[in-house]
């Protein structure tokens, strides 16, 4: 479990909230609050007042793993292999678990077949997925998505969505405006104005929104 308690940074304002296990999506209009909410959960961040725990432990506590909007200017390596590893080598694991990890990562995103290419050659959509398997190589806690599928169509979405679930995160938190992906979630969190206005399944939240600005009658429902 994710617990929030107290929580106030720039414009967030969260008293209380938890996010139980399994996959989360923090939907809501720009300037919402999204990026700094999974920035604060991630670790990156450390929020001015307030406490995150998860499963009982402060962020920078746990292994995890963070992908955002544009992966591919965040890329280090020249070659994907190296990208992939990189997580890996900077903690000194040995070479043998190194390589097995990342065969199994890459083979879990269907990405074998891109080890040997060079990162400034791929295109958008396989920046994201080397970058999914660069954060989830070290086999994380959580898996945090900052509108990582903003470079996907709605077809490799899904099958990225679909790849990320079999992955032995407990926790996957992603922030997206894609309401197909939200419905697929566990949980969902709408945020508008730094403040959590609903948090629920899928279908409550979006039960609750129907008809309001964000969500107006005319909106294809996922």
């Amino acid at each position: 479990m994710i617990r929030i308690t107290g929580l106030s940074h720039r414009c967030l304002q969260v008293p209380d909230l938890s996010i139980p296990p399994g996959r989360a999506a923090v939907i809501g209009p720009n300037g919402g609050g999204k990026t700094t909410l999974l920035r604060l959960i991630a670790g990156i961040d450390l929020p001015s007042r307030g406490e995150i725990l998860i499963d009982g432990l402060p962020p920078r506590s746990r292994e995890v793993g963070w992908v955002g909007e544009n992966p591919g200017e965040t890329i280090l390596f020249s070659r994907v292999r190296d990208e992939l590893a990189s997580p890996l080598r900077f903690r000194r694991d040995p070479c043998p678990l190194v390589d097995e990890r990342v065969k199994a990562v890459s083979e879990g995103l269907g990405i074998l077949h891109l080890l040997e290419r060079q990162t400034g050659d791929l295109s958008a959509g396989e920046k994201v997925r080397v970058a999914v398997g660069a954060a989830l190589v070290s086999a994380p806690d959580l898996l945090v998505l900052d509108e990582a599928d903003s470079g996907l169509d709605g077809a490799s979405a899904g099958e990225m969505e679909d790849r990320i679930g079999t992955s032995s995160c407990s926790h996957v938190v992603r922030a997206t405006q894609r309401m197909e992906l939200a419905a697929r979630a566990d949980h969902v969190i709408f945020l508008d104005g730094g403040r959590v206005v609903r948090a629920g399944s899928p279908a409550e939240v979006f039960a609750a929104l129907s008809g309001t600005p964000f969500f107006p009658p005319s909106r294809r429902r996922p």
